[in-house]
């Protein structure tokens, strides 16, 4: 299955997963809490200094949510009726311009504070273009204002997946499956995807070589930029590279039992991880090549596990875990708030908050 056709079922699964037939219904289930109204909320980050979360939407309509995490509310924050946009020239003079917003859709995330109450948010942008889409998100005068202020554009024929940012701007994009791959071969342990870098002044994104793995996934990057850690979903684990040319494969953890997606530094300097559950009785197999299938995958409701990593070590860390429930599934990612881990979806309306354990 080429890279693109995965990308598509992913979206087509999205407007049939197993919450969607759940609408009306918010209520507490089976251990777990809802925010209501998010579609396909692929990933959140925490504004810094702030009770506010951001969560990307994998459908048109919003690409952009903001949460009210002690409230458990959603509203939509971008494109809204009047999208704020004022491109930085100087840094992302390249960009066409603000993206489409009837065609928008946002997968990865990744946030940093620039300003007292400022803080840079990326996101891998989807419909219409493949792109890095940059905003600056204003927290100075309570609720965040979002402004679009750039974009860094993939490279032909690629689409991003997730993305992870440095202090001095530098961009790292994760491409899972090259056009030339194809996701059994991921799936099966062959190398389908990598890293790709922009630092500004750079014409657009490059490969980095030596970072090809089964299926390039979410990407994180350690404080002093030395490290960048990749969820490898076709392994099942997370594997630590330097970030140097060419990188250089520095250790992985164990295999983590869940495909990980998404990862994040938590606020105590863990790595946050999570995934739906390989192995299921009432699903069957992720893993196998020759029984999977995306479809049917989306459409019955999983298990989920969330890990914390030690960076520096790599060792691991159950910090949730939840049973299967019609109203969720299809994990993709976690965050820590308070006592509490939120989980992300590629496919339903609803973002699941757990108990941390």
């Amino acid at each position: 299955m080429k890279k693109t056709l995965f990308i598509a079922l992913f979206f087509l699964v999205g407007c049939t997963g197993v919450a969607n037939s759940q609408q009306a219904d918010c209520q507490a289930a089976d251990g777990y809490r809802f925010v209501c109204g998010p579609t396909n909320a692929e990933d959140l980050v925490r504004v810094p200094g702030t009770d506010w979360a951001i969560a990307s939407g994998m459908a048109p309509g919003t690409a952009l949510f903001l949460l009210d995490t002690p409230r458990l509310l959603a509203e939509s924050l971008y494109p809204g009726m009047l999208p704020r946009a004022r491109q930085d020239m100087a840094r992302y003079g390249a960009c066409p311009g603000s993206p489409d917003p009837n065609t928008f859709t946002t997968h990865g995330l990744t946030i940093r504070a620039t300003d007292t109450g400022h803080a840079n948010l990326y996101a891998v942008g989807h419909g219409g273009r493949e792109a890095i889409e940059v905003f600056d998100i204003d927290t100075s005068r309570g609720s965040p204002v979002v402004t679009w202020i750039g974009c860094v554009l993939m490279p032909e024929h690629l689409e991003a997946n997730s993305v992870a940012a440095m202090a001095d701007g530098t961009i790292l994009a994760t491409v899972l499956i090259h056009p030339d791959k194809t996701f059994f071969e991921a799936i099966s342990g062959q190398p389908t995807g990598g890293v790709y870098k922009w630092t500004p002044g750079d014409d657009g994104f490059a490969l980095m070589p030596g970072t090809a793995l089964p299926a390039n996934n979410g990407i994180e990057v350690s404080a002093d930029g030395r490290t960048i850690y990749v969820a490898a979903s076709g392994l099942h684990k997370i594997v630590a590279l330097t970030n140097t040319n060419p990188a250089r494969q520095i250790g992985m953890t164990e295999d983590l039992g869940i495909t990980p997606d998404n990862i994040h530094m938590g606020e105590n300097g863990r790595l946050i991880t999570a995934g739906m559950h390989n192995e299921d009785p009432v699903c069957g197999s992720i893993i196998d090549p020759e029984t999977f299938n995306l479809a049917t995958i989306a459409t019955c409701s999983r298990p989920f596990r969330a890990y914390a990593i030690d960076p520096a070590t790599l060792a691991t860390e159950v910090i949730s875990s939840g049973p299967a429930t019609p109203s969720w599934s299809n994990a993709t990612m976690a965050l820590e708030v308070g006592d509490d881990v939120w989980v992300g979806t590629f496919s339903g309306n609803r973002i699941a908050i757990r108990a941390q354990e």
